[in-house]
C-alpha cells in the first residue's frame, strides 16, 4: 500500500510539470523548433526513467520492472495516438503556432480520463477477480480488430468527423476561421465558436477511446494502482514535444500498429492465464485454480521491448516498409499542400508542387509487389487534386 503522502507528492509533481509546460511553453503561441522539441523530449523521458529508478530502489525490483513494463507499453500506445492527433489537427487545419495548446489540452484530458478508468479498473479487479477474463478477452479482441483494420486498409480520417463534431456543427453557431488560440470569436457581430473548440472536442473524444485500450493493457502487467497511475502519467508527459519531434517521422513507423497489436494480444493472453490460475468461477474447473503457466514481469518486459524493437527495425529497413514510408510522406505532404492557400507566396507554391511531383514519381517507381493497386490509385487521385489546387491558386 502506497502511503497517502507519496500519492500527494506525486500528484503535485505531475501537476507542477503540466503547469510549467503551459506557462513556459504553451501560453505564448509559437511553433517549437526541432532543437527545442528534442531537448524537452529527452528531459521528460529522463524524468520518467529517474522516477522509475526510484521506484525500483524504494519499492523493489518487482515493482520497478512493473513500472518500466507499464511505461514502455503506455509510451508506445501514446506514440500510436499521435497518428490520430496528427490526422485530427491536419483535418481542422490548426495553425502550427497554436497546435501546442491543442496537444496540451489532449494530454491533460487524457490524464483525467485515464485516472477515472484506473480508479474504476482497480475497484472492479479487487471486487471481481473474474474481471481479468473480461479484460483479457477485450484486449485480444482489440488486437485482432486492429490487425484486421490494418490488413483491410481501414481509414482513420473519420476520427476528425465523429458524431460529436457533426452535432456541434449542426446545432451550435461555428465559424471556419481561427482567431489565434481563442475558443470563441465575434463574426458579423455575433459570438461564435472557433474551430479550436471543435478540435479539442475531437481530441477529448479520441482520448476516451484510447483509454479503453491502454488501461486494461497496463492492468495486465500490474495491479499496483500507484504503478499504473505513474507509468500512465509519465508516458503522457512530453507527448506534446514528441509530436513536433516525430512530425514527419511518424509515417516511417509503418508497422507500429502491428507491433502494438502483438503487444495487446500478448498482454490479453497473460491476463487470461492469470485469471485461470486464480480462478474462482464455479463453472471452470469447479471453482478451483487451473494449473497453467503464468508470465512473469521480467518476461513481459522483455517481450514488449523485443516486439517494439522488431517493429521499428522492420518499418525502417524492409523494402515494403521503405515503400510505405515514401507513400505516407507523399500523402502527408499532399494534404499539407492542399490545406494551404499560398496567398502572396507563389514561390512556395511552386516549390511545394515540384517536391510533390518528385515524390509522386518516386512512388510510381516502387515495385508493384511492395504496394497495392489501391495505393497507386491514391497517388494518382491526390496528384490530380494537387494539380487542380495549383491551377486554382494561380488563377
Amino acid at each position: 500500500m502506497t502511503p497517502g503522502y507519496v500519492w500527494a507528492l506525486t500528484i503535485v509533481a505531475i501537476g507542477g510539470l503540466l503547469a510549467f509546460d503551459f506557462f513556459f511553453h504553451v501560453r505564448k503561441a509559437h511553433e517549437p523548433t526541432l532543437r527545442e522539441a528534442t531537448i524537452w523530449s529527452i528531459i521528460y523521458v529522463g524524468i520518467a526513467l529517474v522516477f522509475g529508478g526510484g521506484v525500483w530502489l524504494l519499492g523493489g525490483s518487482q515493482m520497478g520492472q512493473e513500472y518500466f513494463a507499464g511505461y514502455v507499453t503506455e509510451k508506445a500506445l501514446s506514440v500510436d495516438n499521435l497518428f490520430v492527433f496528427l490526422i485530427i489537427i491536419s483535418a481542422f487545419k490548426v495553425p502550427r503556432a497554436d497546435q501546442q495548446k491543442v496537444l496540451l489540452f489532449g494530454i491533460v484530458f487524457a490524464l483525467i480520463a485515464r485516472s477515472g478508468f484506473i480508479a474504476a479498473g482497480a475497484f472492479v479487479l479487487e471486487k471481481f477477480a473474474w474481471a481479468f477474463y473480461f479484460f483479457g478477452a477485450f484486449l485480444i479482441f482489440t488486437a485482432l480488430k486492429l490487425i484486421h483494420g490494418e490488413i483491410s486498409g481501414g481509414d482513420e480520417a473519420d476520427e476528425a468527423d465523429n458524431v460529436v463534431i457533426r452535432l456541434a456543427k449542426r446545432f451550435i453557431r461555428t465559424t471556419d476561421h481561427y482567431d489565434g488560440d481563442k475558443l470563441f470569436t465575434v463574426e458579423n457581430g455575433k459570438r461564435v465558436l472557433t474551430p479550436m473548440l471543435l478540435v479539442m472536442v475531437a481530441i477529448g473524444g479520441t482520448d476516451i477511446l484510447f483509454a479503453l485500450d491502454s488501461i486494461p493493457a497496463i492492468f495486465g502487467l500490474t495491479t499496483n494502482v500507484y504503478v499504473v497511475f505513474t507509468a500512465t502519467a509519465f508516458s503522457l508527459m512530453g507527448l506534446r514535444q514528441l509530436y513536433f519531434l516525430l512530425d514527419g517521422l511518424l509515417d516511417r513507423l509503418v508497422f507500429l500498429s502491428y507491433g502494438l497489436s502483438a503487444i495487446l494480444l500478448f498482454i490479453g493472453v497473460k491476463m487470461v492465464l492469470h485469471a485461470l490460475h486464480d480462478n474462482d468461477l464455479s463453472f471452470i474447473n469447479g471453482g478451483e485454480g487451473v494449473p497453467v503457466p503464468e508470465v512473469t514481469t521480467t518476461v513481459s518486459l522483455g517481450v514488449i521491448v523485443g516486439l517494439l524493437a522488431v517493429t521499428v527495425a522492420v518499418s525502417l529497413l524492409s523494402p515494403r516498409g521503405q515503400a510505405l514510408t515514401l507513400l505516407n510522406k507523399f500523402k502527408r505532404e499532399s494534404h499539407r499542400y492542399l490545406s494551404s492557400d499560398f496567398a502572396g507566396d507563389a514561390e512556395g507554391r511552386e516549390q511545394g508542387y515540384r517536391d510533390l511531383s518528385d515524390l509522386a514519381g518516386r512512388v510510381r517507381q516502387v515495385p508493384r509487389k511492395h504496394l497495392s493497386e489501391g495505393d497507386f490509385d491514391d497517388v494518382d487521385e491526390l496528384s490530380e487534386r494537387v494539380d487542380a489546387h495549383r491551377r486554382q491558386s494561380i488563377g
